[in-house]
C-alpha cells in the first residue's frame, strides 16, 4: 500500500491519503481515543467564523471541519489535493463545496478569503514556507490564519508516554485495523519530526503573518497557532 516518506513528495502524500479516505475519520477517532473531535471543536471556536465570512479549509480531507464552519454561517470551501478524500467528503455532504488544490499553488485569487485554516495538514506539505506564503496570498488584509497541528508536550513524563504510544502502540493498532497500516507509521514519523510550538510560530512570522500566538491542547499533543495578515 502507498505511503509517504519525510521528503513528502506531493504524489506520494496524495496517493497515501487516497488509500485511507474511506475510513479516515473513523481511524482518527480510534487512534486519538476521540480527542480529535475536541481538537476540531477548539479550532471552530478559535476561528469563530461570522455569517458571510469566506473561509478556506485547506487540507480539509473529507470536509469534517468545513461543515462546522458552514454551520457558523460561513461560506466554507474544503480544499485538498487528495481526490479520494474529496470524493469521500462529497458523498457524505453533497451540498458542500469541495475544490481540488495543492497548498503550494492554491487555485484561488489573491485576497479571496476572510480566514484560512488548516488542521493536521501543514505537516504533510513538502515546503512549509511556501504553503504559509500561499495561505497569506489568498487571505484578505487583516484576515485570520488558524493552524491546528500535532506538537510537543512540555511535561516530560507525559511526553515520554506519548512517544511510546506513537512509536509502539499506534503502529500495532494500525496493523490490526487499518487498510493501509504504513500510512500510520508515516503519521508517527512525521509527528516526531515536526517543529516545536515556538519554531512553528517563527516560521509563520517569517512568511509575513503578524500577531502570531498559539494555544496548547491536550498538554501540547496538539497546538493551535493563529495569526493575522
Amino acid at each position: 500500500m502507498p505511503r509517504a516518506d519525510l521528503d513528502k513528495q506531493p504524489g506520494d502524500v496524495a496517493a497515501m491519503f487516497d488509500a485511507v479516505a474511506g475510513r479516515y475519520d473513523l481511524m482518527n477517532d480510534l487512534l486519538s481515543a476521540g480527542q480529535v473531535r475536541l481538537w476540531r471543536r477548539a479550532v471552530t471556536r478559535i476561528l469563530n467564523a461570522a455569517p458571510g465570512d469566506r473561509v478556506l479549509d485547506l487540507a480539509a480531507g473529507t470536509g469534517t471541519s468545513t461543515q462546522a464552519f458552514a454551520k457558523q454561517g460561513a461560506e466554507a470551501i474544503a480544499c485538498d489535493f487528495s481526490l479520494g478524500m474529496l470524493q469521500a467528503g462529497k458523498k457524505r455532504n453533497p451540498a458542500g463545496t469541495f475544490v481540488a488544490g495543492d497548498a503550494l499553488r492554491l487555485p484561488f485569487k489573491d485576497e479571496s478569503f476572510d480566514a484560512v485554516t488548516i488542521s493536521f495538514g501543514l505537516r504533510n506539505v513538502a515546503d512549509i514556507e511556501q504553503a504559509l506564503a500561499e495561505m497569506r496570498r489568498v487571505t484578505r488584509d487583516n484576515g485570520r490564519l488558524v493552524i491546528a497541528e500535532f506538537s510537543r508536550i512540555t511535561f516530560k513524563p507525559a511526553d515520554t508516554a506519548y512517544r511510546r504510544y506513537l512509536l509502539d502502540v499506534l503502529p500495532k493498532i494500525a496493523a490490526k485495523v487499518a487498510r493501509n497500516p504504513e500510512a500510520y507509521i508515516y503519521l508517527a514519523e512525521s509527528i516526531q519530526a515536526w517543529p516545536s510550538q515556538e519554531d512553528l510560530a517563527t516560521a509563520i512570522e517569517a512568511a509575513g503573518w503578524r500577531s502570531v500566538r498559539w494555544r496548547d491542547l491536550s498538554l501540547g499533543i496538539v497546538a493551535v497557532h493563529v495569526g493575522r495578515r
